[in-house]
């Protein structure tokens, strides 16, 4: 998608510190660092843009299956490059129970290489495509979805982690 290489599975998933909105035992002083949460299996998920048709599908879909991974210990974390702001007001008007983190400056989506050149309709532009990244415990990428589809993504992602056994 970028000219950027993107994180491979196997790979240690690159660490970052970014602002967050959300739940409280995994957003600590109004952010989330990777790092921190070390020792647990993590669902990374970037998506284009907050309160967008796709991006409401699939930020459902791991609303209702989030009381399901929390049970496995899964901590779920959304990633665009909207602002905090915006994505308390998406948080708020779908009711998500996951924190969803804001990469303004479009570091985080470069480094795992999900921001490029993107064309819709014949206009090209700059953006973040929808995929996500399945960390385990020791931070080693697990799984990686490029191309996302939105409407059920969420219940393929916990096929996935009881198939792994995460």
């Amino acid at each position: 998608m970028s000219d950027a290489q993107s994180v491979q599975e196997e790979q240690t998933a690159p660490d970052f510190t970014l602002p967050a909105v959300g739940s409280e035992d995994v957003v600590k002083n109004g952010q989330v660092h990777l790092q921190d949460l070390k020792g647990r299996t993590v669902v990374l998920y970037f998506y284009p843009k907050d309160d967008t048709p796709g991006c409401t599908k699939e930020a459902c879909s791991f609303r209702d299956a989030n009381r399901e991974m929390q049970k496995h210990g899964i901590v779920v974390l959304g990633v665009s490059t909207d602002s905090v702001d915006s994505h308390q007001k998406f948080a708020e008007k779908y009711g998500l129970s996951f924190p969803l983190l804001a990469d303004t400056d479009t570091t985080v989506s470069q480094l795992y290489g999900v921001y490029g050149e993107k064309n819709l309709y014949g206009r090209k532009y700059m953006g973040v495509s929808r995929e996500t990244f399945l960390i385990d415990r020791d931070g080693i990428v697990r799984k990686v979805w490029p191309n996302v589809k939105p409407d059920d993504h969420a219940s393929e992602v916990l096929e996935t982690i009881e198939a792994l056994h995460l």
